[in-house]
């Protein structure tokens, strides 16, 4: 299904190239800027907005808060190192109709594996146009070779912890000592507790969950945080 299919994108500069989606490096598509223009009007349904990324080292948009906590789990995921907005246009001709689809993300992983992200509410997978163009993206770019997800939500509690440790993620809003400190000699297993007893408490929270946030330590995502939340050694 990938064969025949083309793909528009545009680079930094705002200038729109295409080529044959076959062929495309997908490194120059997660380095150009979103395909499609934003505009923002008061009383719009859906919630815009930048996000800065830990990962890109700049801002992501987003259309809604749904894409904002995908946009979020994505950010955090070490194995992720690229996210674009937006990323392209494809098309094809499909039984003599020109077809076309501009998914939500793209995400370069370190193991070299490319996905494509389509945000969609839950409710909405079930009507027959939605799960019919979503099951055409998916055959095209699993010609390419690459994963195509539908992404509908999260558990709350995840999103919740994730929401929370997306302010700890800027490297320029914690002590750089305290962080060394921590990196290096705080066991596996340490109750986030234990580690912001003292005067320094809130220097050595926002030390430990920036560190959470970079990989460094992992927690239970999946249990609200508290002083027993325990930081387990990554690697």
């Amino acid at each position: 299904m990938g064969a025949g299919s083309s793909v528009r994108f545009k680079d930094a500069a705002g200038r729109e190239s295409s080529a044959d989606l076959g062929v495309v490096d997908p490194g120059v598509l997660a380095a150009g800027s979103p395909f499609r223009v934003f505009r923002w009007r008061r009383g719009q349904a859906h919630y815009s907005g930048w996000y800065w990324s830990a990962t890109t080292g700049g801002h992501v948009v987003y259309e809604s808060r749904l894409e904002l906590a995908r946009l979020l789990l994505a950010d955090l995921d070490r194995r992720v190192v690229a996210i674009a907005a937006q990323p392209f246009c494809v098309t094809a001709e499909v039984e003599g109709v020109r077809r076309r689809h501009v998914p939500d993300f793209l995400l370069l992983g370190s193991d070299g594996v490319v996905t494509v992200v389509n945000v969609k509410p839950a409710d909405q997978l079930d009507r027959p146009e939605v799960a019919e163009a979503l099951g055409w993206a998916g055959e095209v770019f699993a010609g390419r070779g690459w994963r195509h997800e539908v992404w509908s939500g999260a558990p709350a509690v995840v999103l919740a912890n994730v929401r929370f440790l997306a302010g700890y993620r800027y490297p320029d809003r914690v002590d750089a000592a305290t962080v060394s400190w921590l990196a290096g000699q705080v066991r596996t297993g340490a109750l986030l507790g234990d580690l912001e007893a003292g005067d320094r408490a809130g220097r050595v929270r926002a030390a430990a969950l920036h560190l959470v946030w970079r990989g460094v330590f992992r927690v239970d995502l999946e249990t609200p945080f508290s002083a027993a939340t325990r930081l387990e050694r990554v690697g």
